[in-house]
This record gives C-alpha cells, sequence and structure tokens, in this order.
C-alpha cells in the first residue's frame, strides 16, 4: 500500500508541475485558459483521490465524495484550509458543466491566484507526512 501511496503521490506532483507551468505562460489566447483549466480539473482530481488514500492508509475508510475527504482530511491536519478546497469545488464544477469565456478566465485567475498555491501547500503537506510512513 505505501509504494502505491508513493506512485500517487509522485504523479500527483508532476500535475502540480505541469499546472505552475500552464499558469506562468500569458493568458492572451484562450488555448493557454483552457489548458490552464483542464490542467487544474486533472490535478484536482489526483489531488483528492491522494487524500482519500492516504486517509484510507490511516484507517479511515467509507468517505467517497471530495466534500467528505476534504473536510476529514481537514479534521486530521492534513489539509490547513478546508474552505479553500471546497472553493476548488465549486471551480471544479463550474469548469466541468457550462463553458464560458467569461467564467473561464475568471476561473483562470483563482487557479492562478489562489489553488495553485493550496495544491503546492498539499504537496509539501504530503512529503512530510511519506518520511513518517
Amino acid at each position: 500500500m505505501k509504494e502505491k501511496l508513493l506512485y500517487k503521490l509522485q504523479n500527483y506532483e508532476k500535475a502540480v508541475k505541469r499546472l505552475q507551468e500552464a499558469a506562468a505562460l500569458p493568458l492572451e489566447q484562450s488555448i493557454i485558459v483552457d489548458g490552464i483549466i483542464q490542467r487544474f480539473e486533472f490535478t484536482y482530481e489526483l489531488a483528492w483521490k491522494l487524500m482519500k488514500s492516504f486517509l484510507e492508509y490511516e484507517g479511515i475508510v467509507g468517505i467517497s465524495s471530495p466534500r467528505a475527504v476534504f473536510k476529514e482530511a481537514y479534521s486530521t491536519g492534513m489539509i490547513q484550509n478546508a474552505e479553500a478546497w471546497l472553493s476548488m469545488i465549486t471551480d471544479r464544477n463550474m469548469t466541468s458543466h457550462t463553458y464560458d469565456e467569461k467564467m473561464a478566465r475568471l476561473v483562470c485567475q483563482r487557479i492562478i491566484s489562489q489553488h495553485i498555491q493550496v495544491l503546492l501547500q498539499f504537496l509539501h503537506s504530503l512529503h512530510e507526512k511519506v518520511r513518517t510512513l
């Protein structure tokens, strides 16, 4: 199980780095905005599933939704800001179910200004946790 967690952590780390690379590009073209959103969606999915796996590794099972995973991860100290993660749910759902250029740019700005930092904090937190496994 530990090897599986480490593999998932490596994939998550790669996704965060790719999201950061995309976020560093100028937002002048809509394809860049679309790419950032798509990389965010992918990274977000990896993040909550990785959280769920770490919780299961610690014996906390039966949690199946991102919202429940974030709340439990917060209560165990795995993440520091549950509200930031819950706000990611909203942005993730907005980008998945509709497409509006103005909304896409607003979400993209939040990804760059808020979400990437939260995703990075989680990555650093997990690296610390892995040292104690």
